[in-house]
């Protein structure tokens, strides 16, 4: 019958009604902080936003946050570096306590700077230094943009081919997912020739959580460095950088983190790095030893840890929006957050299931295992996808289309509901093709 199906995860049945949603909703110990947030308006009601993947909404506390900034220029202008409660001088340090719980570090193995692409780059000048005999970087087939061309730059300003240098692991044939013993494999095959292996924490486009623990060993056992772009994992599932080994990994905050369009960067580097100062880098006067910044003399000294690869000052409104973000993240919990997740992304699958098979609008290719994805299920569809998705956006519903034919949907555990999975998917049923 419709609308009643049971599944196995966390020994829940799930039931495609508005009871069930709001039942479960008013259990949600989470609940609270739904209106924390600020939804987009479509005809006089909050529209159902299902894109904190691409772009978190905004919490309520980044206005006041931007204010008190403005205020500090406005009373102490440039002394609001030294003085006030958060002197800018010292604010990159403001975010660390938070950013290494978030991502699983010590707070001197991160540091909030730049934007993503930046820092990859800056990662890449340490832990990419090719030889004629290991010069290869493995990374996953598809990568976001950002990889793909950052990796082809790197290895083309070294003087190396792409395609001989830069190594993509593909699905196997007539699959949707990376299995991790290919990963593997394709590390040890490449062998001595690899000096990095770079990948992406979750696969943007398939939402598929990597086993970084496994690549960052299989790249060690092969001598190579362990580099993640957790632009799509940090925020999404918790991280534990530090004890996984990873060398580096570099994140952005405006998707999951909700800390506004192009929010700052965060960049971990393990301490066994960041507490040796012959590391090759690209420096800058903000990665000096603060100790002696202010006697303007020659010979870079760099900071301990990751704050020893800051280039500048830091982008204060950008910083303070970041801030308040990652002030509910510590509130709230990564470990209550993931276990919603699971919950609300489960869910979601669960409808989309039962709607495909009423419509036959599409195939989910995310990861069925709820350990291997995180606040996200892409849905392939067939011809009729792309007018299915402006429908849905005509709607009040904002999700994500991505080339070829895949809607991207990420139900974010601070502000997304259960009843907006539902009536998302009601949507989707009252639906016709044009």
């Amino acid at each position: 019958m419709r609308g009643f199906y049971q599944i196995n995860l966390f020994h829940m049945q799930y039931e495609n009604t508005l009871d069930f949603a709001r039942q479960q909703d008013q259990q949600d110990p989470l609940r609270r902080y739904r209106d924390q947030f600020i939804f987009p308006q479509h005809e006089g009601e909050s529209v159902l936003y299902f894109c904190g993947n691409s772009l978190g909404l905004q919490p309520k506390t980044v206005r006041p946050a931007l204010l008190a900034e403005l205020d500090q220029w406005a009373t102490y202008g440039v002394e609001g570096h030294f003085r006030g409660d958060l002197p800018w001088m010292y604010y990159h340090k403001f975010l660390s306590q938070q950013s290494a719980r978030l991502v699983g570090a010590q707070p001197h193995e991160v540091v909030v700077m730049n934007t993503l692409t930046v820092n990859l780059h800056l990662m890449m000048v340490s832990f990419y230094r090719p030889t004629p005999d290991r010069y290869k970087i493995v990374m996953e087939a598809g990568a976001f943009p950002s990889d793909q061309y950052a990796m082809e730059t790197q290895v083309r300003w070294h003087g190396f081919d792409p395609a001989d240098a830069i190594v993509e692991v593909a699905p196997r044939p007539g699959e949707d997912h990376l299995r991790t013993e290919d990963i593997v494999a394709q590390i040890e095959k490449n062998g001595d020739q690899v000096a990095v292996v770079l990948f992406g924490g979750v696969n943007y486009y398939t939402g598929q959580f990597f086993d970084l623990p496994a690549i960052a060993a299989a790249a060690h056992r092969v001598g190579a460095y362990a580099g993640f772009d957790l632009a799509h994992a940090a925020g999404n599932l918790p991280l534990e950088l530090h004890d996984w080994n990873a060398d580096f990994a570099v994140w952005c905050s405006y998707k999951y983190l909700n800390s506004g369009p192009g929010g700052p960067s965060g960049a971990f580097v393990h301490e066994r790095h960041g507490n040796n100062p012959g590391l090759p880098r690209f420096a800058g006067w903000w990665g000096h030893d603060e100790s002696e910044r202010f006697q303007m003399r020659k010979g870079f000294k760099p900071m301990r840890g990751a704050e020893g690869w800051q280039l500048s000052n830091a982008q204060i409104l950008s910083f303070a929006a970041h801030k308040a973000s990652l002030e509910i993240f510590d509130a709230a919990g990564m470990a209550a957050l993931r276990e919603k997740s699971r919950k609300l992304t489960g869910f979601l699958e669960f409808v989309l299931d039962e709607l495909s098979q009423e419509k036959h609008l599409f195939r989910i290719i995310t990861p069925r295992d709820p350990d291997a994805r995180g606040s996200q299920i892409s849905a392939l569809t067939d011809d009729n996808g792309k007018a299915l998705f402006d429908y849905l956006t005509e709607n009040g519903v904002i999700t994500d289309w991505r080339e070829p034919n895949v809607i991207r949907f990420a139900p974010v555990p601070l502000y997304n509901s259960f009843e907006d999975v539902w009536r998302m998917g009601q949507l989707v049923r009252q639906a016709r093709p044009r």
